[in-house]
């Protein structure tokens, strides 16, 4: 038994981090097991029930039926793929200048591209929002898209990535007469993929769940993502928590399914692979 063999600093380690995960992890067993209680339950009986005794997928067909979800659905990916394709090319160009082409005021742009991590958003919502509507963007997909088209943080990972190639590659595709756009294309895209998936899965999930700017931007039922679609399920007279709880599983299984699938892909690079001598 392997668990005997533990120091007891080790095992108290363990129990602890089970504990605090157990913790994390409730409110989405929680919300789950509300999803497929049939509306026989009673959802907040005392103690707790955590597994339903009646498991019914009836929730997820009436969300389905009452709701367009497919249309919400396909407006989130919609919306989050485009951002995700922006944000990977118009990161990586502004990323690359900044580590691999020295010009006067380089480290400037660098620290104040950096500065703006520490503005909250709701400090730039209001001008932003005017500006959206003066250009009228709003209840368009432009409008939802546009503002998180690059980001300092796609930047600064992108560019960190960047310095890590090592210098001899640029120079042997400089020698073979390669201009600096082909660099960026043949030579830094390939090496800095892992930063490139990172990159695109944080900006897939947080335009996925976004919820304040889409809100403020789209007022037609026709535009509204998923998160907006999930809040649409409640009312100012009734709150069907079955419901509730199976529109957010619909809205969190394409993150899981993504992270699944791409998690294989975030490893390190040796760079090193190519040079000799």
């Amino acid at each position: 038994m392997e668990w005997f063999k533990l120091s007891p600093r080790t095992f108290w380690h363990y129990i602890l981090s089970s504990a605090i995960a157990i913790v994390m992890v409730f409110p989405l067993l929680w919300m789950l097991s509300t999803a497929f209680k049939s509306s026989n339950e009673n959802l907040f009986s005392f103690p707790p029930q955590l597994f339903p005794s009646q498991p019914t997928w009836q929730n997820f067909g009436r969300v389905w039926q009452s709701h367009p979800f497919y249309l919400y659905v396909w407006n989130s990916t919609l919306v989050a793929a485009i951002a995700v394709v922006l944000n990977l090319l118009f990161c990586a160009l502004a990323a690359f200048p900044l580590a691999r082409i020295a010009f006067k005021g380089r480290k400037l742009i660098f620290w104040l591209v950096i500065a703006t991590t520490i503005i909250p958003f709701q400090i730039t919502l209001v001008p932003l929002y005017i500006l959206a509507v003066k250009l009228n963007l709003r209840n368009t997909y432009a409008g939802l898209i546009l503002p998180y088209g690059a980001s300092a943080f796609g930047i600064f990972l992108l560019r960190q990535a960047f310095l890590a190639i090592p210098k001899e590659l640029e120079e042997a595709a400089t020698l073979d007469g390669c201009h600096p756009l082909g660099i960026w294309w043949h030579v830094m895209i390939p090496g800095v993929r892992p930063a490139l998936t990172t990159l695109a899965i944080f900006t897939f999930v947080g335009m996925w769940g976004d919820f304040l700017w889409p809100l403020i931007m789209v007022d037609r039922p026709s535009l509204f993502t998923l998160p907006l679609g999930v809040v649409s399920l409640t009312s100012a007279f009734s709150e069907d928590w079955r419901l509730i709880c199976a529109g957010a599983i619909v809205s969190i299984l394409p993150i899981l399914i993504l992270f699944i699938f791409a998690q294989k892909y975030i490893i390190p690079t040796d760079f090193t692979a190519g040079v000799k001598g």
